[in-house]
C-alpha cells in the first residue's frame, strides 16, 4: 500500500490564528521519517458540515487521513461524531478510558460533569489509542480501503500518543518491518539555496537514504533517513551519505539532531577546560541568555556586561574615549577593545563582543545590519569579524548571537588542529 497521507487539523482557533498548527509539523516530520508520504494539510473549523466536506475531498485523494483536535467534552468537539456518521458507525463507550477519567476526578477531588463522559466515546470497531497524558483516547479505523486516525489536539497529549501507539499501528497495518534510522545534520554560515546547489545531484538521485533539506532561523538542516531490515546496515547507509555530503559542505557543519550552536559552544569549551565572557551592546544580553538557558553553564561562562551606551562602554568596560571619538561604537576598533577588556575583567580565556546596528536607521554613518564581533583569546591577537545582516531588528540580533557562537567554535577547532 503506497501511502498518500492527509492531515486534517480541526479547530476554529487555528483558523483565527490564536494558536499555531504545530501538530501538523510534528506529524509530517514523524511520518516522513517512517516512510509515509504526506501530500496535504487541511485546517477546518469546529463545524460538522465543513468537516464533512473536508473529509469528502480527502477521501478522493488520500488513503490515510489523520485528524487532530475535536475529541474534547464540549459541544464544538465534533470530530469523532462526524467521522462516525461518515463511516456509518456508532459511538460506544471505551470502559478503560471512562475509568481513567473517573479516577482523575477522584484524584483531584472534583465532581465529574456528565459531558466529561463524552470523552470516553470511541467509534465502534476502532482500535483505541490510549491517552496517557489526558482524558480523550485516540482511535484508528480501517474502513473503505482507508485508514482514519483521530488524535487529540493538545500537543502534550497528541505527541506521546502518536509515538507510542499511532506509529506502531501504521507499521503493523502497512507491513513495515524495516528499521528506520534518521539523523539530522546541522549547518550554519551557508544559505539553504547554496547548500542545496552544492548537493543537488545527491538530492536528485536519492533513494535510500533520503535527504530532506529544512531551513531554520539563519541555519540549514538536512534530515537523512535510511531504512533496512538490518539496523546496522541502515546506520552504514546514513554514515556513507553524511560523509559524501560533508566532503562538499562540511566546513559549515556544526552538530547533529536537536543540538544548538550554544550547546556546541559550551561542549567545545568544556572539552578544552576554557572559560568565556561577553561584552554585549547590539545583542543586549541575548548571547548570555542563550548560554545560561543551558543547565550547568557556570563552569565555563564567567558573565557578561551589557554596555548599550558609550558611557557604560567607557566607565564599566574601560573602552577608551579616543576610540569612541575617532572610530565610533560601531567599529572594528571598539569591538576589539570590548572583547579584550571583558576578557581581562572577567579573567576568562575568551572574550567576545557584539556591537552594531539592528534598527532601521543608520548610526555613525553606517547602514542598518552592520555588525562587528570581536574575539579575544588569551595570549593571541584580538580579531574582529564584520557582518552585513538583513532582516528585522530581533532577527539581526538572533543571527548575530549565532554567528558569535559559530565563530568561537571554528576558532577553537582551528586552534586544536594546530
Amino acid at each position: 500500500m503506497t501511502s498518500k497521507t492527509e492531515i486534517i487539523a480541526v479547530g476554529s482557533e487555528l483558523l483565527l490564528g490564536q494558536i499555531v498548527n504545530s501538530n501538523a509539523q510534528f506529524l509530517s516530520q514523524q511520518l516522513a521519517e517512517n516512510g509515509l508520504n504526506v501530500y496535504y494539510h487541511t485546517v477546518v473549523g469546529d463545524n460538522p458540515s465543513r468537516l464533512e466536506q473536508a473529509v469528502k475531498i480527502a477521501k478522493e485523494r488520500s488513503n490515510i487521513i489523520i485528524f487532530t483536535g475535536g475529541l474534547g467534552p464540549t459541544k464544538d468537539d465534533l470530530t469523532k461524531e462526524t467521522i462516525a456518521n461518515i463511516l456509518g458507525k456508532k459511538l460506544v463507550t471505551d470502559e478503560e478510558a471512562l475509568r481513567s477519567i473517573e479516577d482523575y476526578f477522584v484524584k483531584v477531588k472534583r465532581s465529574m460533569s456528565e459531558n466529561n463522559k463524552k470523552q470516553a466515546l470511541v467509534i465502534e470497531d476502532s482500535h483505541v489509542l490510549k491517552n496517557e497524558q489526558g482524558m480523550a483516547p485516540g482511535m484508528a479505523i480501517d474502513a473503505d480501503e482507508r485508514i482514519y486516525m483521530l488524535l487529540p489536539g493538545p500537543p502534550s497529549e497528541m505527541k506521546p500518543m502518536f509515538m507510542k501507539f499511532g506509529l506502531p499501528y501504521f507499521r503493523e497495518k502497512l507491513g513495515q518491518n524495516d528499521k528506520i534510522i534518521s539523523r539530522v545534520l546541522r549547518y550554519f554560515g551557508i544559505g539553504e539555496s547554496q547548500l542545496e546547489t552544492d548537493i543537488q545531484d545527491l538530492i536528485d538521485a536519492q533513494t535510500n537514504p533520503t535527504i530532506a533539506p529544512l531551513a531554520g532561523d539563519g541555519e540549514v538542516t538536512l534530515r537523512l533517513t535510511a531504512r533496512h531490515q538490518n539496523e546496522s546496515e541502515a546506520v552504514r547507509l546514513i554514515n556513507e551519505m553524511e560523509k559524501t555530503i560533508n566532503s562538499r559542505v562540511g566546513a559549515f557543519f556544526y552538530g547533529y539532531d536537536q543540538t544548538t550552536l550554544a550547546d556546541e559552544l559550551l561542549r567545545h569549551l568544556r572539552q578544552r577546560d576554557m572559560t568565556i565572557s561577553a561584552a554585549e551592546s547590539l545583542t543586549g544580553g541575548l548571547f548570555s541568555d542563550q548560554l545560561t538557558a543551558v543547565k550547568g553553564t557556570s563552569d565555563v561562562f564567567k558573565g557578561t556586561i551589557v554596555c548599550y551606551t558609550n558611557e557604560v562602554k567607557q566607565s564599566i568596560l574601560n573602552v577608551s574615549e579616543e576610540t569612541l571619538d575617532q572610530h565610533g561604537a560601531v567599529s572594528e576598533q571598539c569591538a576589539k577593545e570590548m572583547a579584550e577588556q571583558i576578557r581581562k575583567l572577567a579573567n576568562s580565556d575568551i572574550g567576545i563582543s557584539f556591537t552594531g546596528i539592528a534598527g532601521e536607521d543608520p548610526v555613525e554613518g553606517k547602514k542598518p545590519g552592520t555588525v562587528y564581533i570581536g574575539l579575544a583569546f588569551k595570549d593571541q591577537p584580538v580579531r574582529t569579524v564584520l557582518l552585513h545582516l538583513a532582516g528585522s531588528r530581533n532577527g539581526i540580533r538572533r543571527r548575530t548571537v549565532k554567528y558569535g557562537c559559530y565563530l568561537i567554535i571554528k576558532a577553537l577547532m582551528e586552534n586544536t588542529a594546530e
